[in-house]
C-alpha cells in the first residue's frame, strides 16, 4: 500500500458534501464522483487503492454511499475524518430529499419537473460508463485483455444469468486471490 496524503478535515467535509449534493441516482452513481474527489482532485488515494476500497465495499452489506466515505474518511483523517465524511454525504442527501420530494409532490404534474428527473439519467449513465472504462483499462493492463474479458464475461453470467449477488462474486475472487500463491511467494522460495 502506498503512502497517501492526509486530508484536512475541511477539505474532506467539502469534498463529500459536493458528492452528497451532486450524487444523483444513489450510491452507484456517486462512485465516479468519489473517485474524482479522492483520487484525481486531492490524490488522497491511488486508482488501485480506490479500486480495492470499491471492491471490498461492494462485498459488505449496506449502501456503498456510506461505506466508501466512512472508510476513506477514516483512512485519510482518522475517526474524525470518518464521521465528517459520512455526515457530509448523508446530511445533504436527507435535506435535499425532504426539500425535493416536497416540491415534487406539490408540482409533479408540471412538465419541466418531470423532464428534469429524466434529464439526469443520461448524465449518470455517462459517468458510470467512464468509470467502467477506467476499470477496464486498469484490469487490461494488470491481467491482459483476454483474462479481463473472460473474467468480465463469467462475472456477468453469474450476476445477470444466474442472479448471484455481486458481493458473492467479488468475495470469491478475493478468497481465490488470497489462497492462490503469488509470484512473489514463489520467487522467494526459489
Amino acid at each position: 500500500m502506498t503512502a497517501q496524503r492526509k486530508a484536512p478535515l475541511g477539505a474532506l467535509f467539502w469534498s463529500f458534501t459536493r458528492i452528497g449534493l451532486l450524487g444523483f441516482g444513489g450510491g452507484p452513481a456517486m462512485i465516479p464522483l468519489v473517485q474524482q474527489e479522492v483520487v484525481k482532485r486531492h490524490a488522497w488515494m491511488t486508482d488501485e487503492e480506490f479500486a480495492d476500497v470499491l471492491a471490498i465495499g461492494n462485498t459488505l452489506p449496506g449502501p456503498i454511499a456510506t461505506k466508501m466515505p466512512g472508510y476513506i474518511g477514516y483512512r485519510v483523517a482518522g475517526l474524525a475524518g470518518c464521521i465528517i465524511a459520512v455526515g457530509a454525504v448523508i446530511v445533504p442527501m436527507i435535506l435535499a430529499m425532504i426539500l425535493l420530494l416536497g416540491v415534487f409532490s406539490r408540482y409533479r404534474d408540471v412538465a419541466w419537473i418531470h423532464g428534469m428527473g429524466q434529464a439526469v439519467v443520461p448524465v449518470v449513465m455517462v459517468m458510470l460508463a467512464q468509470l467502467t472504462l477506467d476499470f477496464w483499462n486498469k484490469s487490461r493492463l494488470a491481467l491482459g485483455w483476454a483474462i479481463s474479458l473472460a473474467m468480465a464475461a463469467v462475472a456477468g453470467g453469474l450476476i445477470y444469468g444466474l442472479g448471484l449477488h455481486p458481493g458473492w462474486v467479488i468475495g470469491a475472487l478475493l478468497i481465490t486471490a488470497l489462497l492462490r500463491p503469488g509470484q512473489k511467494a514463489t520467487e522467494a522460495s526459489s
